[in-house]
């Protein structure tokens, strides 16, 4: 490590390439000709757990770290699965177990929703995240750390290298 290498810290733009595995079995990787994930550090853009892992890392790190449920995405949530009526969805949606919609809350706030239950018009629903009540495995590698621009520090959130982009 260099004195010049900045290290995961928030408010700091940070790329990752990564390796997610759940039960020895890939679920998600970008390293395969794919770009570095990047997010802003400390503004809850992945998930708990691999953002304090990350914390004091530098260019070129490598990390494997096992995120519990509870830094991950949570426990599944029984709660979160009801049952609703058909019209609840889009007319001549095509509504089967397996299909995924994404509903809203009474404050407009987007929820993913994946159909497990079709009986009539009775549709269970599962609003829980997919991946909730998984131990996470993660390879990680360090693509870069950078100082975020203004412009990101104001919106939290990274923009792309043309500038703005949303």
């Amino acid at each position: 490590m260099s004195k010049t290498d900045l290290a995961v810290a928030d408010g700091l733009v940070v790329g990752i390439y990564y390796t997610l595995t759940i039960d020895n079995e890939v679920v998600d990787s970008n390293r395969k000709g794919g770009k570095p994930l990047v997010y802003l550090a400390g503004t809850n853009s992945i998930v708990a757990g691999l953002e304090k892992a990350l914390v004091g890392k530098v260019k070129n790190d490598h990390v494997e770290v096992s995120i519990s449920p509870e830094e991950g995405y949570g426990e599944h949530n029984e709660a979160a699965v009801e049952t609703v009526p058909r019209s609840a969805f889009p007319e001549n949606a095509p509504i089967e177990v397996g299909s995924r919609f994404i509903a809203s809350d009474e404050a407009g706030n987007q929820i993913p929703t994946l159909v497990t239950a079709v009986d009539g018009d009775d549709i269970t629903v599962d609003h829980n995240h997919p991946l909730a009540g998984q131990t996470l495995n993660f390879d990680i590698t360090i693509a870069g750390v950078r100082e975020a621009t203004e412009e990101e520090q104001q919106h939290g959130h990274v923009h792309g290298p043309g500038g703005h982009e949303h």
